[in-house]
């Protein structure tokens, strides 16, 4: 059997078909299937039907893989990363589902939504705080001028109870202390006298006491007259009476019951040991006392050697315009807002001082604000917005519980395995909390705390893996 130029061009290309070969003689012979193998180099498959490419792959539809064995189509089996990038497909260039029908998203997706994938430990160490979506008294947004103060009752000036030299000094400006650590010591011959005085009264009553109990004896006896024995009760009586007197000037100066039975068995010069201590917790925000120097107790000009403030709470004093008064009212939702707009407090107001300025013509509205993690400091202006007017009741959340994700006000609520947004409407935005009007309903769990967080971690997951949220 000789091949015709046309079967010769026919295998050349690698075509599976039924081709045609006439003999010499003139005659029709039985179609013959061209194989693989029959097909000369460089074997590569360029059209509908092929079987691989120069690099034996498959480049079109229904073929195989394309020049690095991956599928490019609809209905191909990878990209070029092993990685599937259409619809039906498994996972795009970094494993991950990028489109409808995918098997796994990007964060874990459920029904096409993004998911922060957090553990419950995870989630409580960073702060993420879950709330019931209730009911809230919301009325008119009101903007005014605020001053954050330290909580006077959580100031303390400390002065020396006893007049002496500063002999050593324990703590500086900036330094955080507890109740009743050390501050400075003073020496103070002052005090020194007063425990010699304790020392001299307590004596002079036990030695009133036991002349007491003699002459009792003797009276029983009949050796002595009733007259000596009430002498001697009297004596005993004002005995008692400078003791515990000096004992009264003893704890007015600080020494407790505990230190006076160290007295008589303290060392050479210890009793003229005065140590100031702290009367609250809380920072040393300034410190006036030096080495050395000579301090005055109960002077009124005496000078403050040490300031300790505890911010930990602190109050937001609000500008109330004349024209605003009657419209504030004790327990209105307030937010407190950098210049930014961004809300860095929220709390309600306390009362309202009935006092109007003579200078500036404005009352006062006092706000008491947890400032456990000193994000505010005393002396810093704020704007203070709050609630005001005839409020009503409406499903409402801390507004900064809601962020935009993907250009829609959306709420982060808990489903399996970590967070999802939920797109919500929002209503009136007042005293840092925004009317939900649907999308929530009263008792969703919803992320009151954190909702920023995880905004910046889905971002930061999108960002990484190509999506374009």
């Amino acid at each position: 059997m000789k091949l015709t130029t046309m079967t010769m061009a026919a295998m050349t290309v690698g075509v599976f078909a039924f081709v045609t070969i006439p003999a010499t003689s003139g005659k029709a012979e039985t179609p013959l299937p061209m194989t693989a193998a029959a097909a000369t180099p460089p074997k590569d498959d360029d059209h509908a039907g092929e079987a691989k490419d120069a690099h034996g792959d498959d480049d079109h539809a229904g073929e195989a893989k394309d020049a690095h064995g991956d599928d490019d189509h609809a209905g191909e089996a990878k990209d070029a990363h092993g990685d599937d990038d259409h619809a039906g497909e498994a996972k795009d260039a970094h494993g991950d589902d990028d489109h409808a029908g995918e098997a796994e998203g990007a964060h874990g997706d459920e029904g096409g939504g993004d998911v922060v994938k957090l553990t419950p430990e995870v989630a409580k160490e960073a702060g993420i705080l879950l709330e019931q979506a209730e009911l809230g008294a919301l009325g008119e947004s009101l903007s005014l001028p605020a001053e954050i103060r330290f909580d006077a009752d959580r100031m303390a000036n400390v002065t020396p109870k006893v007049s002496g030299v500063i002999d050593r000094l324990l703590v500086g400006e900036g330094d955080t202390v507890a109740y009743g650590d050390t501050l400075a010591l003073i020496t103070s011959r002052e005090l020194a006298g007063l425990k010699s005085q304790w020392i001299i009264a307590q004596t002079n009553e036990v030695l009133a006491a036991q002349a007491l109990e003699r002459l009792e004896g003797l009276w029983a006896q009949k050796i002595t007259s009733e007259a000596n024995v009430q002498t001697a009760r009297a004596e005993h009586e004002s005995a008692k009476t400078e003791s515990e007197a000096a004992e009264t000037e003893l704890h007015a100066v600080g020494i407790d019951h505990a230190a006076l039975e160290k007295i008589a068995a303290a060392q050479d010069g210890n009793n003229a040991n005065a140590y100031l201590t702290a009367p609250l917790a809380g920072t040393i925000v300034r410190r006036a006392a030096t080495l050395g120097e000579t301090v005055t107790a109960g002077d009124s000009s005496a000078k403050v050697l040490f300031t300790i403030v505890d911010d930990s709470v602190v109050w937001a004093d609000i500008a109330v315009y004349k024209q605003d008064i009657s419209r504030v009212r004790i327990g209105a939702p307030v937010a407190l807002k950098s210049d930014a707009g961004d809300v860095i407090a929220q709390s309600t107001v306390a009362f309202v001082l009935p006092v109007i300025d003579e200078v500036s013509r404005t009352a006062t509205a006092r706000v008491i604000i947890d400032n456990s993690d000193r994000t505010l400091t005393p002396g810093q202006f704020v704007i203070a917005d709050l609630s005001v007017g005839n409020a009503a009741e409406v499903l409402r959340v801390p507004q900064s519980a809601v962020q935009l994700v993907e250009n829609r006000p959306s709420v982060f609520v808990p489903v399996d395995g970590g967070f999802a947004p939920l797109a919500v409407m929002v209503g009136t935005t007042a005293g840092g909390y925004v009317e939900i009007r649907t999308g929530l309903e009263e008792g969703d769990l919803f992320v009151s705390d954190g909702a920023f967080t995880l905004k910046a971690q889905l971002e930061k997951d999108a960002f990484g893996d190509g999506h374009g949220h």
